[in-house]
């Protein structure tokens, strides 16, 4: 049985879910509805999002979906109508690619950001959550991660985000909505892309390792992360949403476990669920890659009541046997 992570009836409540046909939007959306959500709207234009991931969510009657993109102002305030609370998800996600691609990065991270807010404010939404990244800890080198303590940000996807940070405290003092901000640690889970050049890491090592595909691990693999299971971003996200603790609002909070692995921990451990022996070959480091992650997640604790469900070990042998299945069969 899944975990409960709120105690309010949810039957007349309204949520939107930007980017909720993909990876941690589809898990939180799925998580409103199964919990009797009285609608849950997703805003999604498809391009990270799948449509296999829409089908899941067609099952409840309060569901709704509008194709769309978040960088057309119009789209967003008609997504925002009617809604009592927003998880704004949709972004672009890649470190390497926003390298290539930095004015894409910007027009959807930073400009469909605030297209969102906008569209919150003038809809008179009073909550409105959203995805930073722990990659705004750019090159503050000190262990575990505080979120007062920033460094420079060591990509254009890092630099978006913290731009996202800035426009949501913004708002939040010149308009009065109410925003809660999440930077994620390495999620990871089902439904997470496992194909195109910027796959997340976990799809790619067991598809390498089934197929016996080269493998690539970046560096010598001894960089550290912060792994969380997405059942903990939905977790936190959902009582962002819904807290009533006025001190816990208009801040930015960590979102991991508070324990650190090595990409080839990572790597040992698909190796030895799949019972395989395949190696991995490596290349050089990856620009603008934080070297090691580890997040204090007391903030989030102590002002959200957040408390890990899953961690690494346990989120891994179900995020693997998922990826597993849809392997065997193509």
């Amino acid at each position: 049985m899944s975990p409960i992570f709120h105690s309010k009836d949810l039957s007349n409540s309204c949520f939107l879910i930007t980017g909720g046909a993909g990876f941690i939007g589809s898990h939180l959306a799925e998580y409103l509805l199964k919990n009797g959500a009285g609608k849950v709207r997703v805003l999604d234009n498809l391009v990270n999002g799948f449509a296999s991931n829409l089908s899941v969510l067609q099952q409840y009657a309060g569901f709704e979906f509008i194709e769309g993109d978040i960088r057309s102002a119009e789209t967003c305030l008609l997504a925002c109508k009617g809604m009592q609370y927003i998880s704004h998800q949709a972004a672009l996600g890649s470190v390497p690619r926003s390298i290539k691609e930095p004015l894409y990065f910007n027009e959807v991270n930073v400009g469909g950001f605030v297209n969102m807010l906008k569209a919150a404010v003038d809809n008179q939404v009073p909550r409105f959550v959203y995805a930073s990244s722990s990659s705004v800890y750019g090159d503050e080198p000190s262990l575990p991660k505080l979120e007062g303590r920033i460094g420079k940000c060591l990509s254009p996807y890092a630099a978006t985000k913290k731009t996202n940070e800035l426009y949501a405290q913004v708002f939040a003092d010149v308009y009065g909505i109410k925003t809660v901000g999440f930077r994620y640690f390495n999620i990871f889970g089902p439904r997470q892309d496992p194909d195109g050049a910027y796959a997340a890491v976990i799809p790619l090592f067991v598809k390498g390792i089934m197929k016996r595909l080269p493998v690539y691990i970046n560096g010598d693999g001894d960089q550290t992360r912060d792994f969380t299971f997405v059942e903990n971003a939905v977790q936190v996200n959902v009582r962002g949403m819904l807290t009533d603790n006025q001190d816990a609002l208009d801040k930015v909070y960590n979102v991991a476990i508070g324990e650190s692995f090595s990409v080839n921990n990572l790597y040992e451990a698909c190796k030895s669920y799949l019972g395989s022996d395949f190696e991995a070959v490596y290349r050089e480091p990856r620009v603008g890659d934080i070297r090691n992650s580890l997040a204090d997640i007391s903030l989030a604790k102590d002002l959200l009541g957040y408390q890990p469900t899953k961690k690494f070990e346990d989120g891994l042998m179900e995020t693997i046997a998922f990826f597993q299945q849809l392997y065997s069969g193509s």
